[in-house]
């Protein structure tokens, strides 16, 4: 065999090792993939259960549908959470976007932003059972001792509580979108006598918009699926729905719950698909979605 035949061999032997080797780890992705999201499915599809028991088989119907829209307690955990999950996206986002536009127009080496990264930081690393234990007490002595009568309300600590929670995230996501974008055209703005409310709200914000948007999507479904610090400062009256399906688990998990959460699956998933479809409204490629939702820079 010559020495040529021998070099063309090579290439063409280390091109089917790479092939092979990404096939295996395309299936193993796969796999992967389709072990995490089995027990989802597994939610949807008995959710459509006509037993008694979530885990009891029987047949095929939506009697599980049907019991559950007509359960007031559950509808008013339903309500309970979106309410609190609306009102902490829409806090949440009007705190982040100042912060983190603060944050990415802050000078190299300002002592304030990293001090407020830190405290940002910290809030997301903090056990959530350490900030239930410490919201519960602040709660009681801010309402009941000093008389502010509106943190009495169930779903005014609902939302305060999440909005600590999801304010650094959205903070984060907003300060990464704004981080190194090119601020000639405020520059050009403001040598046209423009004002600094005129040039946030045509400039800034606009370019802000996808990380907004983004931030606000995640503080909604953070806050829906808040459950440990919930199950600490929640009150009568106020139970939001992880914390009702948590106390109904330690009973017996019947079809309505699965129900439900079917339906909330669905909801999450038509918001996560609105905002896909306004960020492309915005101009935004399927990489830069993507790097946008997770806090990513996108240049």
């Amino acid at each position: 065999m010559s020495a040529n035949t021998v070099q063309a061999h090579k290439p063409a032997t280390g091109r089917r090792h790479k092939d092979a080797a990404n096939k295996v780890l395309n299936i193993w992705g796969v796999v992967m993939f389709a072990f995490l999201f089995m027990p989802i499915l597994v939610i949807v599809a008995y959710s459509f259960n006509t037993g008694r028991l979530l885990a009891s088989w029987e047949s095929f119907g939506l009697d599980a549908y049907f019991s559950a829209f007509n359960n007031e307690v559950m509808k008013a955990s339903i309500v309970t959470s979106l309410q609190a999950a609306f009102a902490t996206a829409v806090t949440a986002t009007i705190f982040g976007t100042m912060g983190g536009i603060a944050l990415a127009r802050a000078k190299h080496g300002a002592k304030w932003a990293l001090g407020l990264v830190v405290l940002l930081a910290i809030t997301l690393v903090t056990p959530e059972v350490v900030e239930g234990i410490a919201m519960l007490p602040w709660f009681v002595t801010l309402g009941v001792d000093l008389g502010i009568s509106p943190l009495n309300n169930g779903l005014v600590r609902l939302v305060a509580a999440h909005t600590v929670e999801t304010m650094a995230v959205v903070t984060f996501v907003i300060r990464a979108r704004m981080a190194g974008m090119d601020r000639s055209l405020e520059e050009a703005a403001a040598d046209l006598y423009a004002t600094g409310w005129r040039r946030f709200k045509d400039i800034t914000l606009p370019l802000a918009g996808p990380g907004i948007l983004a931030g606000a999507l995640l503080g909604f479904t953070l806050s829906l699926d808040n459950t440990i610090v919930s199950s600490f400062i929640q009150q009568p009256g106020y139970t939001p729905w992880p914390v009702y399906i948590f106390s109904q688990v330690r009973v017996a998990l019947r079809p309505e719950v699965a129900a439900l959460s079917t339906v909330m699956l669905v909801l999450t998933l038509f918001a996560l698909a609105v905002v896909g479809y306004v960020l492309r409204r915005f101009g935004e490629n399927t990489s830069n979605i993507v790097k946008t939702m997770t806090g990513s820079s996108s240049n």
